[in-house]
């Protein structure tokens, strides 16, 4: 069996479930890289596993080194709007073999670990609306 590539794994995905952009799996593939080399820096990452955490934690980071004040909305049209969603795209590429898994991974990892208005919105908001709320 000839193994997939990540184009042909996205197209895969794509006839199955519209709900996320290709540009939306290309940008998590960048944040896993991104948190693998940031994390192999500092030594914590045990045998190139990253967990839910880790890669929430590095695509929040690459998406605001990246996107800045537009992340919250790109995410939108890419259809990513929490960390679950993330989840979500993170198992469908598993079950095209792009992205490997341990028998104690879950989607429910990827839930509640932060909430996307309070890291890609409110940051960027003017003083004036922050007191507003």
């Amino acid at each position: 069996m000839q193994p997939v590539h990540f184009d042909q794994a996205l197209r895969n995905i794509y006839n199955r479930d519209q709900r996320f952009r290709p540009e939306a799996f290309e940008f998590l593939k960048q944040a896993l890289d991104y948190t693998v080399t940031d994390h192999e820096k500092n030594n914590a990452i045990s045998g190139q596993h990253v967990t839910a955490s880790q890669l929430l934690s590095g695509f929040r980071d690459l998406a605001l080194k990246e996107f800045g004040p537009m992340a919250a909305t790109l995410f939108e049209e890419w259809g990513i709007t929490s960390c679950e969603d993330i989840g979500d795209m993170v198992f469908m590429l598993i079950d095209e073999g792009m992205f490997g898994k341990q028998d104690s991974d879950s989607r429910d990892d990827f839930q509640n670990i932060y909430d996307f208005q309070e890291v890609f919105v409110e940051p960027f908001l003017p003083k004036s609306a922050k007191i507003a709320r």
